[in-house]
């Protein structure tokens, strides 16, 4: 629809209105009326390309009460390499917090719970489930909840779980939280009970909340993770994300080098991605940016022998800490839906050899 005033043109075709009103939720009156003025005034116009504008005025909303951070993510799908099985659970949720999914009856998805090794995707994950949604990406940080004023930490999660609500529908990531939970065993000795009531306050949320907040907790270790945490109810799904197979390691590799502006048919990515054997997403990455200053400093463009030297010097974490990882493997083996599809060459569930 296009409506013309003195001033201002609204131009907005109506499946335009929805993701523009959806990007409003959470402001007041008046921050609403400011954030589309800012949007009109910079061309006198309000259309789809004003999201973003009414979306920096929500983060400013965010950033107010310290206890949320917003992150503005482009990351996407296309962005992570392997996790097959992980991509379609999404994809297939993509469209869960329209009107169209609300008309259908469908109950908006309540979030999954990402457990693996260590540089495997986890968060990368999280950035690119808001940036394909069109959800704006909240991060909660357990640090800024605990506060040493009696009864004070309990309130502040419950106002992050308000403001996450405000801003629904929204993607709120939880980071590495057996972290969040290191003080949970002994919290009746050490805290008098604080971490305990948090993550009761926490656990009651995911239970019942009826906002479309998509929360997505990582953890890297799982005998950290209280049992009530992982029964039915708090996330739709568990997922482990484990290291990537030799398909997997190719796609990283081609992926990285497009991010930093190279051209992947000029590399020979199978025999980086057979060398790179037990390496995680993100040491792949590290190779390339190895591989990167070893360029630099010769004065020439990157090619295939720089990449190989750090290849054979690094040594993977998944080596280095073998008898974790097959102890992680064999915990998710029975209680977890795995990210990516089984392949023949994927590392064995015992150890790495």
């Amino acid at each position: 629809m296009v409506r013309e005033g003195k001033k201002a043109v609204i131009d907005l075709r109506n499946e335009d209105v929805e993701p523009l009103l959806k990007a409003a939720l959470g402001l007041t009156l008046s921050e609403a009326e400011n954030a589309f003025a800012k949007a009109i005034a910079k061309d006198q116009r309000l259309d789809a390309t004003d999201i973003q504008l009414v979306l920096a005025e929500k983060r400013q909303v965010i950033r107010k009460s310290g206890l949320l951070e917003y992150y503005a993510t482009t990351e996407t799908f296309a962005s992570i390499g392997g996790l097959q099985n992980l991509k379609a659970w999404l994809a297939q949720r993509t469209a869960a917090f329209t009107e169209r999914a609300r008309q259908f009856g469908l109950p908006a998805p309540k979030g999954l719970l990402l457990l693996g090794v260590q540089g495997c995707g986890k968060s990368l994950t999280a950035k690119a489930v808001a940036s394909q949604w069109h959800l704006p990406l909240l991060r909660l940080d357990m640090g800024r909840i605990f506060s040493g004023l009696v009864g004070s930490s309990e309130e502040n999660m419950r106002k992050a779980m308000r403001i996450a609500e405000s801003i629904a529908p929204a993607v709120l990531w939880v980071d590495e939280l057996e972290k969040s939970l290191s003080g949970l065993g002994s919290s009746g000795v050490s805290d008098s009970g604080v971490t305990a009531r948090v993550f009761g306050s926490f656990l009651t949320w995911l239970q019942e909340k009826t906002a479309p907040v998509f929360v997505v907790a990582t953890a890297n270790r799982i005998d950290s993770l209280p049992a009530e945490l992982l029964r039915k109810g708090r996330f739709d799904e568990i997922f482990f994300l484990d290291l990537p197979s030799a398909i997997e390691r190719a796609q990283i590799f081609s992926i990285h080098l497009q991010r930093f502006g190279r051209n992947p048919d000029s590399f020979n990515v199978e025999e980086l991605a057979r060398r790179a054997e037990h390496f995680s997403g993100a040491e792949i990455e590290q190779v390339i940016v190895s591989g990167l200053y070893a360029a630099f400093a010769e004065g020439v463009e990157l090619e295939q022998r720089h990449l190989l030297p750090t290849l054979g010097e690094t040594m993977p974490l998944a080596v280095t800490m073998r008898e974790d990882i097959a102890r992680l493997r064999e915990w998710a083996r029975t209680r977890t839906r795995p990210a990516s599809p089984p392949e023949p060459e994927r590392p064995g569930k015992i150890g790495i050899v």
